[in-house]
């Protein structure tokens, strides 16, 4: 069984929450700081945000605007736009860093893994043959090998391309 293992993340699991939801907050910035804030993509009624706390490097998530815990409370158009997005964002993944595979889940409700359990969001994480190695298991580190702002850069240039062609 393999296993994805993301020790690193404990910081922000257990870092104290604050009263705010950033995946409302995130969006409502200005545009002109969707490089700061990770976000790579505004749709009608969905967003696509690069994790800032990754899984592995390129591991995206796709939210709607609406602040809602589940995908049962999603309404047909955002459902539809969040799978839209998914579609865009592997043929965006396919094309910048040619994994081998993904993940691709939500975790509803804190009991499943949620970090931010009032908010759905997907997540879309990609995997290469091999990602998980001796690093995590011996010294309790991941390596990303990749700055965040470097990856944003990359996804965004051929977004824009993709988009185009659409």
């Amino acid at each position: 069984m393999d296993k994805l293992w993301a020790p690193w993340r404990i910081e922000y699991i257990t870092q104290p929450k604050k009263d705010i939801c950033i995946l409302c907050e995130i969006p409502r910035e200005i545009k002109s700081k969707d490089r700061e804030n990770l976000l790579l993509y505004r749709g009608k009624s969905a967003f696509i945000l690069l994790n800032r706390y990754p899984y592995n490097n390129g591991h995206l998530m796709i939210s709607p605007y609406r602040h809602v815990p589940s995908i049962t409370d999603l309404t047909d158009q955002e459902a539809l736009e969040i799978h839209k997005l998914t579609k865009l964002s592997i043929k965006l993944l396919d094309i910048t860093m040619k994994p081998d595979g993904y993940n691709i889940g939500a975790n509803i409700g804190r009991a499943a893994g949620a970090g931010i359990d009032q908010h759905y969001h997907l997540h879309i994480v990609p995997r290469w043959v091999g990602d998980t190695n001796y690093m995590p298991i011996i010294s309790n580190t991941k390596v990303i090998v990749e700055y965040l702002l470097d990856t944003y850069d990359k996804l965004r240039k051929n977004l824009n391309k993709i988009i185009k062609l659409l």
